[in-house]
């Protein structure tokens, strides 16, 4: 990139406001620069952090003006940001009702002391920065018989509407701008909502009464919340963000709230996050029922039914937010990706992958669920043993691993153990709980899948491979105690420990997924950091006894957040910003299990036994 190229905001400088359908990612100066409607998984309608203000963006800023401070009210996603002008002050804030018919983002500007010049740039681009819609005013009619003048921007099928004090369209630009002039206590506000194109254009929402609404909706979900310790902070915040990727219509949980967002600056690592994947909604649900949120595991395991729904013989890794299973990746060319990343990708190819843990996964979640007391319908029971009637069949077919390598399938022994807790778990749910199933076949294929592990797993080192055949060590092997399948001390699983912090523990102490360049991934370039693999470190560090450098590395790892406390999937440590998609739930909950397990592990002298992630002790023996 020449020294001439305006450099990107760092990807961990946005701001995230979201409505439990979508969200919007809004820069430090005030420029919306990521909004897809009518879901995170829609075409965007603003598009610039993918490529140029040319591709969509809608900036409100203080003219002249710096940037103070930014915050969240607390407890909630309605961002406050506090400008200084050399006239005056300033305040806006940015917020996205929940519970509306359809999506809206508010933006109220006040003037707190003197004279501030406010600056209103609209760039309406819809079909991710593709498509330039027809723009006209037209009149709606309120309530009370008045009418309202509203720019209304069709494109297809999509729509938005602007309320308020209308800019102007700038010749030759297809834009739209304007400047207004505001003293101390006055104040302007606007509304876009976005909407299917064929529908009537509402008149302007009460902004006082939703924004009171929309706290409380926020203030009630998060007073369950109990959050103790050093870091209870960003535990709350990060109970917050896995809240608000969840889509409150369908109960389905989005990866991140962007797509293509790099795993290395200029590379090629971009991808597709909006997404519902089956085992990272699991793992997000078990951080969140830890913290007593059942109902939102409930609600997922609804859609789990439904996207299932048919055969469950083709199950999928992941799914569209509703459901979807036609997750076609393709290229967007006419984006210029974020600092020149490309290609930018839409859908994703993963999908048609299969990935040996994610079955265990969702059985351990939903164990969770049903040990936590949420009793199993016909249905629910149905779907688990179907899932295990897959892992069965699939039991000696290599796989794509938890990420996603798109080389040659392999037996990687992070799966097989997972593929093992799964059929522990169908165990446990029989004998604990008086299901029924072939539990004998399951007890078998636990067993095997030991003795398999045990002999092909764990290299000559003692350590556990990264898959069977290789030598090399992968962090995903952070995760089995938490299977159960051995303890956190176990001599095999710090010999593994060892060998992760000599090969893929950087110089500045974060840790990454794997070696890159050795072919298994199938891709070129390198990437940063995994922030959950480095959380995973910590959980191993305080349940084996190194409680200090567990400390350590979470307020290393709590550091790389910026002043909002979002997290991204990498971070890089030589330049201090974050990397990949974001906000990540990865990261967030991987946040979540690492705090707790300090705080679990911080009253005790003795390393937790394996099974404690599920209230039981691990099996000594996997046979009758």
């Amino acid at each position: 990139m020449s020294t001439d190229t305006p450099q990107p905001v760092p990807i961990g400088d946005y701001a995230f406001v979201g409505d439990l359908r979508t969200a919007a990612l809004i820069s430090p100066t005030g420029s919306v620069d990521w909004l897809c409607l009518p879901r995170f998984d829609s075409p965007s309608v603003f598009s610039a952090l993918l490529g140029t203000p040319d591709n969509g963006r809608w900036l409100i800023g203080i003219v002249d003006g710096r940037v103070e401070g930014r915050d969240y009210l607390e407890d909630t996603f309605v961002l406050r940001t506090r400008w200084r002008a050399p006239g005056g002050t300033a305040e806006v804030l940015d917020w996205m009702p929940i519970g509306q018919d359809c999506s809206d983002l508010v933006r109220h500007v006040r003037c707190t002391e003197g004279t501030v010049e406010v600056e209103h740039d609209l760039c309406m681009r819809f079909s991710y920065g593709d498509v330039v819609p027809w723009v006209q005013r037209i009149h709606v009619d309120r309530e009370d018989g008045s009418t309202e003048e509203v720019l209304h921007a069709v494109g297809g099928p999509a729509a938005l509407a602007l309320h308020g004090p209308l800019p102007t369209a700038a010749p030759g630009e297809q834009r739209h701008r304007a400047r207004h002039t505001l003293r101390q206590g006055e104040e302007l506000i606007w509304v876009l909502t976005g909407q299917d194109s064929w529908r009537d254009v509402p008149p302007m929402m009460d902004v006082a009464t939703e924004l009171d609404a929309t706290i409380a909706n926020w203030h009630g979900w998060a007073s369950s919340i109990d959050a103790h310790g050093p870091w209870a902070g960003q535990v709350r915040r990060s109970l917050l963000v896995l809240r608000a990727l969840t889509h409150a219509d369908t109960g389905g949980i989005v990866a991140a709230a962007t797509t293509s967002l790099p795993e290395e600056l200029g590379g090629s690592r971009n991808w597709d996050y909006r997404y519902t994947w089956l085992r990272d909604s699991a793992l997000t649900l078990e951080a969140t029922m830890a913290h007593g949120f059942d109902g939102g595991a409930a609600a997922w395991r609804q859609w789990l039914l439904r996207a299932v729904a048919g055969d469950p013989q083709d199950m999928l890794i992941m799914y569209g937010v509703g459901g979807e299973r036609d997750l076609l990746e393709r290229e967007l060319p006419h984006l210029a990706g974020y600092a020149a990343s490309r290609p930018v990708r839409v859908g994703n190819g993963a999908v048609g992958q299969y990935q040996a843990d994610v079955i265990g996964e969702v059985l351990i979640a939903l164990a969770q669920l049903r040990d936590g007391g949420r009793e199993e319908d016909k249905f629910s029971w149905a779907l688990q043993r179907a899932m295990l009637d897959v892992q069965t069949r699939r039991f000696d077919q290599p796989d794509h691993g938890i990420w996603e390598m798109r080389g040659e399938p392999h037996f990687f022994t992070h799966g097989r153990v997972m593929m093992w807790a799964g059929f522990d778990q169908a165990v446990r749910a029989v004998e604990e709980h008086g299901l029924s199933g072939d539990v004998d076949q399951w007890r078998q294929l636990r067993g095997r899948l030991r003795e398999e592990i045990e002999e092909r797993g764990i290299g000559p080192d003692g350590a556990f491979r990264q898959a069977y055949g290789n030598t090399l060590v992968d962090a995903s092997l952070l995760q089995i105690p938490q299977t159960g399948f051995v303890a956190y001390d176990d001599p095999r699983m710090l010999a593994t420990v060892a060998r992760i912090e000599a090969e893929l523990v950087d110089d500045h102490g974060y840790v990454h997924r794997y070696r890159t360049g050795h072919g298994m991934d199938g891709l070129p370039g390198g990437e940063a950091s995994f922030l959950i693999c480095s959380f995973w470190l910590v959980e191993q560090y305080a349940h084996s006894g190194r409680l200090e450098v567990a400390k350590d590395l979470m307020n290393k790892l709590t550091g790389t957040a910026g002043e909002l406390g979002l997290l991204a999937e990498q971070y890089d440590p030589v330049a201090g910003r974050m990397l990949g998609n974001y906000p990540q739930a990865f990261s967030h909950l991987g946040l979540i299990r690492a705090a707790s397990a300090i705080e679990l592990c911080s009253d005790r002298p003795h390393p937790e036994p394996p099974g404690a992630r599920y209230g039981t002790a691990a099996r000594v023996s996997d046979s009758d």
